[in-house]
């Protein structure tokens, strides 16, 4: 039911009653439930669960009460006892076991937990060596790889000398071969210009020297000719 059906349910059932006329029907109500209940356990049951016993009693009375316009939130057994000190003795037997329990217990995990100590120190011994193993042969494997890494390099490095020697020693030629072909070019070029300075030198030869002597010898030989 809802608060507002709960609330009007109780305003029918206590109407005209006080708090406490309130208080000892419920009272009533609860102790009717757990007399009931008791019968159906031992004294065992009632005293080692009283959380249990709490809840039979919640379950079995809520209806009742329900009823009446009341909800049972919470229902606790805070203790339980009687006149000849049964339970009390109960108590301490349990107590007792209990406490012998413990220590054997105690004593059985002392017990595991050495055989458990001596376990994890040769399990972890075993590791150790075992990692103590592994890394040894990933070292040796290292410095076998890293030796041969370090020829490789080596020959590659020397190659790559030689092949950069045999590049040089390429270049240089086909640098002196373009600087001869250079010459070669500037050489004809000097040709040409020498060859034609040896042209233009006879031509003025010819015609400063040469030709006014043909034309002396001519004059010359014309006089020659008349005065025969």
């Amino acid at each position: 039911m809802t608060e507002k059906e709960l609330l009007a349910v109780a305003c029918e059932q206590f109407l005209g009653k006080n708090v406490q006329d309130v208080k000892n029907v419920v009272l009533q109500t609860l102790e009717g439930h757990l007399r009931s209940i008791l019968g159906t356990l031992t004294v065992e049951q009632i005293y080692q669960d009283r959380d249990q016993f709490a809840k039979l009693v919640r379950e079995v009375a809520a209806p009742d009460v329900g009823r009446m316009g009341i909800e049972i939130l919470s229902f606790t057994i805070k203790d339980v006892y009687d006149k000849v000190d049964y339970l009390s003795s109960l108590g301490k037997t349990q107590t007792a076991a209990v406490r012998r329990d413990a220590d054997i217990g105690v004593a059985e995990a002392e017990r595991d937990a050495g055989i458990r100590e001596a376990e994890c120190k040769k399990e972890m011994l075993d590791v150790k060596f075992m990692a103590d193993t592994k890394i040894a042969d990933s070292r040796r494997a290292f410095e076998l790889q890293k030796a041969a890494f370090t020829e490789e390099v080596n020959i590659k490095t020397a190659e790559a000398q030689l092949a950069y020697e045999l590049q040089s020693a390429r270049e240089q030629q086909k640098i002196r071969q373009e600087e001869i072909e250079i010459e070669v070019v500037q050489r004809k070029k000097q040709i040409d210009v020498e060859e034609k300075e040896v042209i233009r030198k006879e031509k003025e030869l010819i015609a400063t020297v040469k030709r006014p002597a043909e034309a002396e010898a001519y004059r010359i030989q014309q006089i020659a000719e008349g005065e025969k």
